[in-house]
């Protein structure tokens, strides 16, 4: 259970960065790409609270939100708002990885199908902000969650 809550933590961090972050760079945009940030920032609220009653539903004490992040991109346009948010999107992929290995499956879909979403979200603003899009098959996750394990019996050899 305490594995559970650290991964439900760590995805809640990462939605409250989320939701700070999409603050931030919807100052930069206008029009569609502004209307599509203000879509993003009400999903991640909405994410944000599943979280916490998830977590609360576990008798843990759901994490606070900081009052201010460090972002990793500095927005000064439209088209490094866009990259904050790729940014931004592809740290939610890296933190739910530990929620896709809950033992309860329903975690784990909630886990799966969240990732999904933001790394579509995350290849579409990188395309928006005219940036090449990921050659990795699965760009997120850690390159330890990409090695192949061997199947009782099985050799694998690097590389192949």
């Amino acid at each position: 259970m305490r594995r559970t809550v650290n991964a439900l933590q760590d995805a809640l961090r990462a939605e409250h960065a989320a939701v700070y972050g999409y603050g931030v760079l919807g100052a930069r945009l206008r029009g569609p790409l502004q209307q599509t940030a203000k879509t993003h920032w009400d999903a991640h609220r909405l994410q944000r609270d599943d979280l916490v009653a998830r977590l609360t539903g576990q008798g843990a004490r759901p994490e606070a939100a900081a009052p201010v992040y460090r972002l990793p991109v500095k927005v000064t346009s439209a088209r490094t708002a866009a990259e904050l948010a790729a940014a931004l999107e592809q740290d939610l992929v890296g933190a739910y990885v530990g929620l896709a290995g809950a033992a309860d499956p329903a975690l784990r879909s909630f886990a799966a199908h969240a990732m999904q979403r933001a790394m579509i979200r995350s290849v579409r603003w990188l395309s928006s902000a005219g940036r090449p899009l990921p050659g990795e098959a699965f760009p997120g996750l850690p390159q330890s969650a990409l090695s192949p394990k061997a199947a009782p019996g099985e050799r694998v050899t690097p590389g192949t």
